[in-house]
């Protein structure tokens, strides 16, 4: 099972968005029958079998396991990742770009760039799934919390500056066994914790 799975198929993420198929997913973070679905999601497991089989077909879940109870066969499916996220690529053309023109200082080209890393790093992940490889990554995240605007834009001049720096140092644009990387850094306001609901 992986940790996330990005869904860039416009037919799976219709399929995965479906209150009752999304709730699905969720139940099947172990593997478990029809019938024990239809217990917990109080439908009847024909429609349970339904809604599997669409989810089957589009890849979210798996067989994990058939057990046989005399000439029945029970089928055990499991999810095929703990969460999912639909990549901007299932939108098509729609899709949010920031190559598009737009304003750089504003949250809708922040919201395109952060768009384009589930949608670029989706497809890395899956290519070195299927080359059997592990994909090298970088992640920091961080609270800050500034005193004053002019703080914040102290520090927002100090940490450009140190990047330029940096990128300087270490970026070689002749090296011929060298592999370009995407280096993104990001600043929004922290969302109340209080404002975060858990999944019903």
């Amino acid at each position: 099972m992986f940790d996330v799975h990005v869904i860039d198929d416009p037919a799976a993420a219709t399929v995965a968005l479906e209150p009752v198929r999304s709730r699905l997913l969720f139940e099947l973070a172990a593997p478990a029958s029809a019938a024990t679905l239809a217990m917990r999601v109080g439908l009847t497991r024909q429609k349970v079998n339904y809604h599997l089989n669409s989810l089957e077909t589009h890849g979210l879940v798996r067989l994990a396991e058939e057990r046989k109870w005399g000439g029945i066969t029970e089928r055990l499916l499991v999810a095929t990742a703990a969460s999912y996220v639909v990549s901007p690529s299932a939108m098509g053309p729609v899709a949010v770009d920031p190559n598009r023109d737009m304003d750089r200082l504003s949250a809708s080209y922040l919201i395109a760039l952060g768009a384009r890393v589930v949608r670029e790093v989706g497809d890395l992940v899956r290519r070195a799934t299927d080359a059997g490889k592990r994909l090298a990554t970088l992640s920091v995240d961080a609270e800050i919390r500034f005193r004053s605007p002019k703080d914040r834009a102290a520090f927002s001049h100090e940490l450009t500056a140190a990047i330029a720096a940096l990128v300087s140092k270490y970026h070689d644009e002749s090296s011929a066994d060298g592999r370009t990387h995407r280096l993104l850094v990001l600043a929004h306001p922290s969302q109340p914790k209080s404002d975060f609901k858990e999944p019903s």
